[in-house]
């Protein structure tokens, strides 16, 4: 077993961030001791905490310390209570997430339903009897949240706004070879989501996928428009394999997709890229402020979070799968935090559910 050492930018933020990151890192800590690895964790402010600390959301030294390292472990940033205080472009969401995810195109989702989890899933048993494992593969940086122009003005009878959607070529081949080459590794079958039928962006994206499929003749390629797509995820969510869509459309089916494995605390997420931006991994949960401090989030998201970042940043296979059998084995086990407990269940603590999964890692 080669040894190794990771340099991992710490970014709690904000809400629960702080409490479910801290349950990953323990669980890294134990990975380290049992794999023979060195992790070296720097801490870094983000979000509401670091305009608590130093008047923005994202300091220069904590891009500095991103930049340094091999990559960043996130929690979450935001305060609905608080946005009223910033203007909208000054508030953590567009200035920490868009400027650290810079540069990384790629956001993978995976969205497992755990045996199990299936009575925490709402859909009928029957619909989700042969399980759910499916992979959404978002485009990060371009679409609505980018495009130019954007903004707001006065205009005749109130105000004018405008948001502006564009993809170029490239940017749907990058993405398209992204999903054709997890399909690859996975079932062999992708699912290209658009608006082809509306929105030339997606004109553009379905012809460039079909191009970039003569490259993959071993994989199945299929498109669907993003609302029967939203349909099909509740409908028939076996039927997926591999997802490839958009900015926004991922942004919204991956939300919504995250309910087919019992709750958003179950889902972690990559954000990958070319060149030198530093990978970033994050659970998608969000801050959840209104159940900060209490004890009951959810760890599991952040700690396969930590998973995919030892799998796609640092090779570390083994370890990934280590920590993935020891979230089944936990869930196996009944251990259920407030968010998946079935009615009259006992729910147990976030640090509870992370040191109950920290125990269960055994090196293969």
């Amino acid at each position: 077993m080669e040894s190794k050492t990771a340099r991992i930018a710490v970014l709690p933020g904000d809400g629960i961030g702080v409490e479910v990151v801290a349950e990953g890192r323990k669980v890294l800590e134990r990975v380290g001791q049992l794999f023979g690895h060195s992790f070296e964790f720097q801490d870094a402010h983000v979000g509401w905490a670091a305009i608590d600390a130093v008047g923005t959301a994202l300091p220069e030294e904590t891009v500095r310390i991103c930049r340094e390292s091999d990559a960043i472990y996130f929690g979450a940033v935001g305060d609905p209570a608080r946005d009223a205080s910033l203007p909208p472009r000054e508030r953590p969401e567009p200035v920490a997430l868009l400027g650290l995810r810079k540069g990384l195109y790629a956001n993978l989702r995976p969205v497992i339903l755990n045996p199990a989890l299936a009575a925490s899933c709402p859909l009928r048993p029957e619909i989700v009897k042969d399980g759910v494992d499916i992979l959404i593969v978002r485009e990060l940086t371009g679409g609505l949240y980018y495009g130019q122009p954007k903004g707001r003005e006065e205009a005749q009878g109130g105000h004018r706004a405008v948001d502006t959607m564009i993809y170029t070529t490239p940017e749907i081949e990058r993405i398209a070879r992204v999903g054709f080459e997890a399909a690859r590794k996975r079932k062999g079958r992708l699912c290209s989501v658009d608006k082809a039928n509306i929105l030339a962006c997606s004109q553009l994206w379905r012809e460039v996928v079909t191009q970039v499929a003569k490259d993959y003749p071993d994989v199945a390629l299929s498109h669907l428009y993003v609302d029967n797509c939203a349909m099909q995820l509740i409908r028939n969510p076996g039927s997926f394999d591999v997802i490839v869509t958009e900015n926004t459309f991922g942004d919204i089916l991956s939300d919504e997709a995250s309910m087919l494995a019992g709750s958003m605390g179950m889902l972690p997420s990559a954000c990958l890229g070319d060149g030198d931006a530093t990978p970033f991994y994050e659970p998608i949960h969000g801050s959840a402020p209104d159940i900060m401090g209490k004890g009951i989030a959810n760890p599991i998201a952040a700690i396969l979070t930590a998973a995919m970042m030892l799998r796609h940043s640092f090779q570390m296979h083994s370890e990934a799968t280590a920590i993935e059998r020891a979230v089944e084995e936990a869930l196996a086990a009944g251990a259920r935090t407030a968010d998946i407990v079935p009615p009259g269940g006992a729910p147990i603590s976030t640090s509870e559910m992370g040191s109950l999964i920290t125990d269960r890692l055994v090196a293969a």
